[in-house]
């Protein structure tokens, strides 16, 4: 039986309902080619959505149209099979897994997509391109019954249908208060159900929503199970109620056709696609003692041709501000991305190292686990500290403890371009030095946090000295000195800084007093992402989630669960509500309306091969 992942914001969520991330989508760039139409609009049976799609003008007569595969999963329900062949995508839609139906593929603009032609032909949909927007219309369906049971593992509802029909899944944040898997729950504590809501584009028999909308003496149902089932706009809607540590599993059957939607512990489909050249998408529940825990992740051959990493932030004209990963991945046109380092949720400023094409970003702070890396495929795992010095020509030497950070303490600190055109002071009565040309021209006082902006010279910089006085007259003439702990980190263009290391080389090295974390971050259970290279030489980039009736990794369970994947070097990265793996116009391993904004991440460009017309 064939099944589209879905798990909790506490485990995962492949199939997700496009409209939560609908203000969030940038829109696509505007096509070079004359030859050929793209959008990222589709309606579907009247409702508008967000999805990148493209028709090459040439055989708009045979209907020849492509939608990414993020849109086509998403909003269709379709599932993509396991693949060898990144042009070549299997897929199972209310179909037979023996003879499955095979769509060619072409990676164009950040995404990859689907020649659906054949299938819109079997599914007697109406396709018409209309400006940016793409309209697609299905046969009308019907829900016919309801019905459930148990299987050895928990629940089962079947929805039997008219027809196949698009259908979506996605699970809903509680009203009150949104839950963020970085929280621990005491274990003293019974966490509430959580909601999920089934989406069919087809109509329910009216006996059907007597019989679960009704009030009866004695439920047909059990409450825990289905709470309400409605339609509107022409859709169905069944909303359901999930205990924590149970996940939804969701598969279609065809003849006749069905829904099927299983609530069971373990609920991800293991899955192995090569997506792109260099790039294979995987899934898999890893085993570390008496648990399972679901692991989604990216193998990435960093010396594939047309294959480079780069950091990407917000927003590239300043360091303040955060946006969901999907949202920045596609403003970069990235093909796949993963969360970087922390940043202040308050401030939306980063707490670690940022270095792209040589430009230190943002520095480094707390001796806390880097990644570096180059152009050529080569990485670098350690511990990282950027020490920078002030050298005045009557030979003063003052050490620059921060740069362009969030992180506030008492020294010097230094801001660049990189940060924005203005600074304003991040704490009470910081004197500013205004450098230009490697000479001081001004002395100023920054008087009370967060009201003055101060200009940043664009040939120069900003010294903030707080708690001290500066001994820098105008006139005085400067220069830096720089250096990394360790000194390999210099000889890199690229860093991301997070922490805690978890491996090196092969070794779990997992020490959170050296990178002054917290005894209750480094205890606690949560939602993790990681970075690590292995022994092919190839790149990971991985979201664990939460085990099977329980909850995530531990930072020592997440050291282990690397080096079981064989990760000879390991990094953890900001985890929690901020776990994002992207790839293609999707989140891989949730529900994008449980995905936290992030300031920061690490994206994969692939050069894109442009769909013929």
């Amino acid at each position: 039986m064939n099944s589209v992942l879905s798990l909790l914001s506490t485990g995962l969520c492949l199939t997700a309902t496009y409209r939560a991330i609908a203000q969030d989508v940038p829109s696509l760039p505007t096509p070079v080619s004359t030859s050929i139409s793209a959008g990222n609009q589709i309606i579907l049976n009247g409702r508008t959505l967000p999805g990148a799609w493209l028709q090459p003008r040439a055989t708009t007569a045979q209907g020849q149209t492509y939608l990414s595969d993020g849109a086509i999963k998403q909003l269709m329900g379709i599932d993509l099979l396991n693949s060898s062949n990144p042009s070549k995508q299997p897929i199972q839609w209310f179909s037979g897994l023996t003879n499955p139906l095979i769509l060619n593929t072409n990676l164009s603009g950040g995404y990859r997509y689907l020649d659906i032609t054949q299938l819109a032909q079997r599914g007697k949909w109406q396709i018409q391109a209309k400006g940016n927007t793409l309209v697609i219309s299905t046969p009308p369906s019907q829900l016919k019954n309801i019905r459930l049971g148990k299987q050895p593992t928990g629940d089962r509802v079947v929805l039997d249908l008219d027809m196949a029909t698009p259908w979506q899944v996605r699970q809903e944040l509680p009203v009150k208060k949104v839950v963020d898997p970085d929280e621990i729950i005491p274990k003293s504590t019974t966490p509430p159900n959580r909601e999920w809501t089934v989406t069919l584009d087809g109509i329910a028999d009216p006996a059907l929503l007597q019989r679960y909308n009704s009030q009866p003496t004695t439920p047909p149902v059990p409450a825990s199970i289905i709470q309400k089932v409605e339609v509107v706009n022409n859709q169905t809607i069944i909303r359901l109620s999930v205990p924590f540590g149970q996940s939804v599993q969701v598969s279609t059957i065809p003849q006749p056709n069905r829904l099927v939607i299983d609530i069971q512990p373990e609920a991800l489909l293991e899955r192995s696609i090569a997506w792109a050249q260099g790039l294979q998408w995987r899934q898999q529940l890893v085993t570390l003692g008496t648990d399972r825990f679901p692991v989604v992740w990216l193998d990435i051959n960093p010396r594939a041709v047309g294959l480079t990493l780069k950091p990407i932030v917000t927003n590239p004209q300043t360091l303040t501000g955060t946006a969901p990963l999907i949202q920045t991945a596609q403003n970069y046109l990235a093909v796949a991305a993963i969360n970087g380092g922390y940043f202040n949720r308050n401030n939306r400023l980063p707490l670690g190292a940022i270095r792209r094409d040589n430009q230190w970003i943002s520095g480094p702070i707390l001796n806390r686990g880097a990644i570096a890396w180059n152009n050529n495929g080569q990485f670098y795992f350690g511990r990282l500290t950027l020490t920078e010095t002030l050298i005045t020509n009557n030979n003063q030497h003052l050490p620059i403890l921060f740069l362009n950070t969030g992180y506030v303490q008492r020294g010097i600190a230094r801001y660049t371009p990189a940060w924005g055109n203005t600074y304003t002071p991040l704490a009470d009565n910081e004197t500013i030095v205004v450098v230009e040309n490697n000479q001081v021209t001004n002395q100023l006082a920054g008087g009370k946090s967060g009201i003055t902006a101060i200009p940043i010279p664009q040939n120069g910089y900003l010294l903030t000295f707080r708690s001290q006085t500066p001994q820098l007259p105008i006139g005085t003439k400067v220069s830096l000195t720089s250096t990394t702990t360790t000194p390999e980190f210099s000889r890199y263009p690229h860093i991301i800084g997070a922490g805690p290391l978890l491996v090196q080389n092969r070794q779990i090295v997992l020490d959170g007093l050296a990178e002054k974390f917290q005894p209750t971050f480094m205890k606690g259970q949560a939602v993790r992402s990681s970075i690590c290279t292995t022994s092919t030489g190839n790149l990971m980039i991985a979201a664990v989630h939460n085990r099977a009736g329980g909850g995530g990794p531990t930072l020592a369970e997440q050291a282990q669960l690397m080096q079981a994947m064989g990760c000879v070097n390991a990094l953890n990265l900001d985890g929690g509500s901020s776990t994002s793996l992207y790839l293609g116009g999707q989140l891989l391993d949730r529900s994008p309306n449980t995905a936290a904004r992030v300031h920061n991440g690490i994206g994969i460009f692939l050069e894109s091969k442009s769909v013929k017309p």
